[in-house]
């Protein structure tokens, strides 16, 4: 009968050579499509008109909204927030996913070494750990090994997270909120524009459809791409906290010696109705 010593580094060793444990990043296409659709749907309903794209091309207009907007991003945000709400939108694109049937599994896992030969017996494996958020949990299982200490720290980090993206969110949201606005003082500098040449009927005319482009520049700013990218984010963010929450309880039911099966069993709560867990053979150890 061979060990657990011997057992588990080979259990490990199959679940490092699966792709579908460890989080990879991918392309949102979601994401994509929605932006790609939005423009060509302008695109297309600009064509419709008979307007020329190239007569909303506004220096003026662009000037003022983008430049009006990113003053008000400047004011109202932190250099070092600004950053990692930049930093946020970036990862937007290409999104780390985590398969959490393959989490589940890695936890049970552990809960199996831990029931049977102790939890420091999971020390040696844990820079293997598949997600960093359990290597840091299980580290501090190890490390702290009292329960309501335990649960205090890792909600606390669940929590502070949470805040950040929060907060990432509403760096772009409050934005999105002023946009508009600004594209409003460009449309009224425009006018006042047009105005200085009334005695010109052709050019006010022309003057005042293209004052009104800076009106389209911050709707389009804050409606297609400001307000969006945020509501997106908190959507990560939440999809986050409930994989921090997964690991969370699966730490807790090793620290607490539960078996395995009830692990599992808890933790498919988890998991969404689009990927319900389908059967699985148990890791169990000889």
């Amino acid at each position: 009968m061979a060990t657990t010593e011997s057992v588990l580094p080979r259990r490990l060793a199959a679940q490092e050579s699966n792709p579908d444990s460890a989080p990879r990043k991918r392309l949102d296409l979601c994401l994509i499509a929605g932006i790609i659709i939005a423009a060509a749907a302008i695109i297309a309903g600009i064509s419709c008109t008979g307007v020329g794209l190239l007569y909303f091309l506004q220096p003026t207009g662009a000037a003022i909204v983008l430049g009006g907007t990113l003053g008000v991003i400047l004011i109202t945000t932190p250099g070092h927030s600004l950053l990692h709400s930049l930093r946020r939108v970036r990862n937007l694109i290409a999104t780390r996913e985590i398969n959490r049937e393959a989490m589940i599994e890695e936890i049970v896992f552990y809960s199996r070494a831990c029931r049977r030969s102790g939890i420091l017996s999971i020390e040696p494996m844990l820079p293997r750990a598949k997600h960093e958020f359990l290597r840091d949990a299980l580290q501090l299982a190890v490390d702290v090994r009292e329960r309501e200490e335990l649960r205090t720290v890792l909600e606390m980090e669940i929590r502070l997270a949470e805040r950040q993206g929060e907060a990432d969110a509403k760096a772009l949201e409050v934005a999105g909120g002023f946009a508009p606005t600004i594209g409003i003082m460009g449309t009224v500098v425009g006018l006042i524009e047009v105005l200085r040449q009334f005695s010109n009927l052709q050019s006010v005319g022309f003057g005042i459809g293209t004052a009104f482009v800076s009106t389209i520049y911050g709707l389009a700013l804050a409606n297609l791409l400001l307000l969006p990218a945020a509501h997106r984010i908190r959507a990560r963010v939440a999809e986050n906290f409930e994989t921090q929450e997964l690991v969370m309880e699966g730490v807790l039911a090793i620290v607490d010696s539960i078996h395995p099966s009830l692990v599992r069993a808890r933790l498919n709560c988890f998991l969404r109705g689009s990927n319900k867990p389908r059967d699985v053979e148990p890791h169990a150890v000889a």
